[in-house]
């Protein structure tokens, strides 16, 4: 699924990007952590980020559900794009709610990776899959 898609092939520099880096490969590992193919995700993932520029938490959870249906399915990502937006809203939101909406301060309210990969579970649609991608390259950055 998402295996050949990087950080680096999106044009995400991780290691020197700071908190803007980690919240786009997050976005980017959502949408390839489903069962869609790749090359849909990433030009979702280029309509959100890109083109419409929602990329932050804040920038995400201040659209309305509508607008993220219509960017979802203006990249192709048809097939969930109602739970999806759903869903996307939710992460945006509870990552301003509970860690001051960021990544990094979820990680520092994890005690060590294996309760910022359980806490990146918690959120309705991360699974394994996707904190398995997320994880595969942020890993490097948070721990």
């Amino acid at each position: 699924m998402g295996v050949n898609v990087t950080a680096h092939a999106l044009g995400i520099d991780l290691v020197h990007g700071g908190e803007s880096a980690l919240f786009k490969w997050l976005l980017a590992s959502f949408l390839m952590g489903k069962r869609i193919r790749a090359q849909v995700a990433v030009q979702t993932w280029h309509v959100i980020v890109d083109k419409h520029g929602r990329d932050t938490p804040r920038k995400l959870a201040g659209c309305t559900h509508r607008e993220l249906v219509q960017m979802l399915g203006e990249g192709g990502y048809a097939r969930y794009d109602e739970s999806t937006s759903t869903r996307l809203q939710t992460l945006a939101s509870r990552l301003l709610a509970e860690y001051g909406g960021t990544v990094s301060g979820m990680r520092e309210a994890s005690t060590d990776r294996r309760d910022f990969e359980q806490r990146l579970q918690s959120f309705d649609g991360i699974g394994p899959k996707t904190a398995e991608i997320f994880m595969r390259e942020a890993a490097q950055v948070l721990f």
